[in-house]
């Protein structure tokens, strides 16, 4: 399985700099750790994170920044019930991507 304490896990169609990549990490490892309430498997090829609406400016600033060095994902956001929704979509190709990205979700946030 790929994860993504693993370099070989990021796609080539990523544009940020390998130095830069733990950085970018340790930005979604914070917002998972700070902000992420759940997250839902809506699809192989969609993950729905709710989020503390508080965090929307860091949110969108990450998905932001995220896009613009992969931009094999899609991030949009929606207000749910006192949440933010951010869904996470990928092409079929870049699935081992999300499903990495789930679990990084998964093992940061807090109970």
């Amino acid at each position: 399985m790929t994860t993504t304490e693993d370099p070989a896990w990021v796609p080539e169609a990523c544009t940020l700099p390998t130095v830069a990549r733990p950085l970018r990490l340790a930005e979604f490892d914070d917002l998972f750790a700070t902000a992420l309430r759940g997250q839902q498997r809506l699809s192989p090829t969609v993950l729905r994170w709710d989020l503390d609406p508080a965090a929307e400016t860091t949110a969108r600033d990450l998905a932001g920044r995220e896009s613009g060095c992969c931009s094999f994902f899609s991030f949009t956001f929606h207000p749910g019930d006192g949440l933010l929704g951010l869904d996470v979509k990928v092409p079929d190709a870049h699935v081992a991507v999300l499903d990495a990205l789930a679990e990084r979700a998964t093992a940061r946030v807090r109970p």
